[in-house]
């Protein structure tokens, strides 16, 4: 059986409404700034729900993925994926920088359209526009509203021309918007809310005042359209037991990709499943579930003594970490004394070091911001963490 997507038309024709400043009292026209955990079905919603349905109304939607690849700096990315949307409207581009009396067009410095020639200049060819006016001649040219949706757009915040780059596209949006029509609407997702939390938290954040919302998950009408398909291939599974594999979903972490994996196990002609396979779908989750745990505590074990207590705070204090402070300072000290650790002093050189050390693993333990901010790199490790203290479990020996 080959899996139908499971569509979200109407919260894609929402979301659209409300980011063309038609929602009740809502700010979304502004921004919309969406927090959801990895492998929840996020990037699909954009990609083949959100940006149809603004296609349909007419915007011209440009997409990024900061991490699609790692190695290039977020401000490129997000940059160059604006110029290839600017590629699509050259002929109307280039007649008004005749208008303006300008030869070339870039944008952020990282692209430049270059008339004379008729094709792209290097990475490294420079422009006197702003992104702000490079927004606006490609709204002017193309005659519709600019999307631009930026996936795990917290990734930004790891350069400073990441960071400037989202100044520059918050003035954008002041200069191009107005109070009874939206030009540019600006998506921005990410697999940590904490993180996320950063462009908009402070009143040094690009984004400040703008609020974060946690985008819906998948439930019980995802789970259901699994249930209508099975019944429908194999008949003799009939009615399928809705109410287990809702909680084998949920024991997923609401992750299809997994849940899906799952299902198709227990289906299989050479499944030895001897009773419901619900059950075994649910076995399999929960099984899962111990494995991703197991995984945890491993990492956390071999980790130094100074990591380990390190990354105890980062856990226990998220967006109120302070590395180097006093108080961290007398908790690393407490805390190694509590694990038994023969290491005494946490200067604050071996306490980067420490840090440093878990930013370099493949894959990363902690994430860092151009600021110098923190975090924990997998948001799943906080729900470990939570889980093992209500248990009074913590730390691990």
């Amino acid at each position: 059986m080959r899996m139908q997507r499971f569509p979200r038309l109407q919260l894609a024709q929402d979301m659209v409404r409300a980011l063309q400043g038609d929602g009740l009292f809502g700010d979304d026209h502004n921004g919309m700034f969406l927090a959801a955990p990895r492998r929840t079905g996020k990037t699909t919603f954009l990609r083949k729900d959100l940006q149809p349905a603004l296609e349909a109304v007419g915007a011209v939607v440009v997409y990024v993925d900061l991490w699609a690849d790692q190695n290039r700096d977020p401000a490129e990315l997000i940059a160059r994926a604006i110029g290839q949307a600017m590629e699509a409207y050259r002929s109307k581009i280039q007649l008004i920088a005749q208008r303006l009396g300008i030869q070339g067009l870039g944008v952020g410095g990282w692209i430049s359209l270059d008339f004379d020639n008729d094709e792209t200049s290097p990475a490294d060819a420079r422009s006197g526009l702003t992104l702000p006016d490079a927004l606006r001649i490609l709204h002017q040219a193309s005659e519709s509203p600019i999307a631009l949706i930026v996936d795990e757009g917290q990734q930004a915040l790891t350069s400073k021309e990441g960071e400037s780059l989202m100044i520059a596209l918050k003035s954008s949006r002041d200069q191009l918007n107005d109070p009874d029509q939206t030009h540019l609407m600006i998506i921005m997702s990410g697999s940590d809310r904490d993180k996320l939390l950063r462009l908009t938290n402070s009143q040094a954040a690009p984004f400040y005042g703008s609020q974060i919302t946690n985008m819906p998950l998948l439930g019980e009408p995802f789970v259901d359209h699994c249930a209508k398909l099975i019944e429908a291939d194999q008949p003799r599974r009939a009615p399928v037991d809705r109410a287990v594999l809702s909680k084998a979903f949920a024991a997923f972490g609401k992750r299809p990709q997994f849940f899906m994996q799952a299902l198709g196990n227990a289906l299989s002609p050479l499944s030895e499943t001897a009773g419901q396979f619900e059950s075994e779908v649910l076995g399999e989750a929960l099984d899962q579930q111990a494995a991703d745990r197991a995984d945890m505590e491993s990492l956390y074990l071999g980790l130094s003594d100074l990591q380990k207590v390190v990354l105890w705070r980062l856990l226990a204090e998220k967006r109120k970490f302070r590395a180097y402070d006093q108080d961290a300072l007398t908790f690393y000290k407490q805390a190694l004394k509590d694990i038994g650790s023969t290491y005494k002093t946490a200067t604050a050189s071996k306490i980067q070091t420490a840090l440093e050390a878990m930013r370099s693993r493949t894959p990363p333990l902690v994430w860092k911001s151009a600021r110098g901010e923190y975090a924990v790199e997998d948001t799943g490790m906080y729900e470990w963490y939570l889980d093992r203290n209500r248990a009074k479990t913590w730390p691990p020996f």
